[in-house]
């Protein structure tokens, strides 16, 4: 669908120590907007809605490491908006939160006239979540730009995370835009899914076990941000 006709936009800003992104999912029709994973400099987003003259209904969080919810109560201060979690992710965490909407997989959030998809992608913690909008997909620390989120912190799991890529390979289409939650590419910021297929090495392996052995032992070793893109043949060669 041409940008031109879409209902919704989608505004960035790259913010904090950790080149994390926050987004604004913005519905035309009403001038709403939901904000995911608000965090650092957060009044930088509040701002920039509030010259736009659009209210945030709404905060997504794609989970609950630190880094992308150290925003969450100023944001709440600030608007008078619904928590949007996975039931899994709020287990995980464990946090007070004041009446949150705990989602499972497959449900659909809507803004505005903008309808959004809810995908469980765990892995990176048990409750990860991704959201579709559109064709764009706001990723979290599931998946960045020829990279993929850590397994080895708290509630990480390299083997939910292989088959949580497994499914979006079967699933996205190779049009599906990649807003990924930290900015670790090489040049642009985002990336579309079949480019992400053809050169990410996390979206190369064929086994559960290479796949653990790559991102547990060997992709730290070898990589290093800005992450370029890799060949199967070479993230292959990398577990021998």
């Amino acid at each position: 669908m041409p940008q031109s006709k879409k209902n919704y936009s989608i505004h960035s800003m790259e913010l904090g120590p950790m080149e994390n992104f926050v987004y604004l999912i913005h519905d035309h029709a009403s001038d709403t907007a939901a904000i995911v994973d608000p965090a650092w400099e957060v009044n930088e987003v509040l701002d920039l809605a509030d010259s736009k003259g659009i209210k945030i209904t709404d905060i997504l969080l794609t989970h609950s490491h630190h880094d992308h919810i150290n925003g969450l109560q100023q944001t709440l201060e600030h608007s008078d908006a619904k928590v949007h979690l996975l039931k899994p992710e709020a287990a995980f965490w464990g946090a007070s939160l004041s009446k949150p909407v705990l989602h499972h997989g497959a449900d659909q959030i809507k803004i505005g006239d903008s309808l959004i998809n809810v995908l469980h992608t765990p892995g990176h913690t048990p409750g990860s979540a991704c959201y579709q909008v559109g064709d764009d997909l706001i990723a979290g620390d599931t998946l960045f730009v020829f990279g993929c989120g850590r397994c080895d912190l708290a509630g990480g799991d390299p083997e939910e995370m292989f088959q949580t890529l497994k499914k979006m390979k079967t699933e996205l289409p190779g049009s599906t835009v990649i807003h990924p939650g930290h900015n670790y590419a090489p040049q642009s910021p985002t990336s579309n899914w079949q480019t992400q297929c053809q050169g990410n090495p996390f979206l190369h392996f064929d086994e559960a076990g290479d796949f653990v052995k790559y991102r547990m032992h060997v992709h730290d070793k070898v990589r290093d941000t800005p992450y370029d893109a890799v060949s199967k043949e070479e993230a292959c060669n990398a577990v021998k």
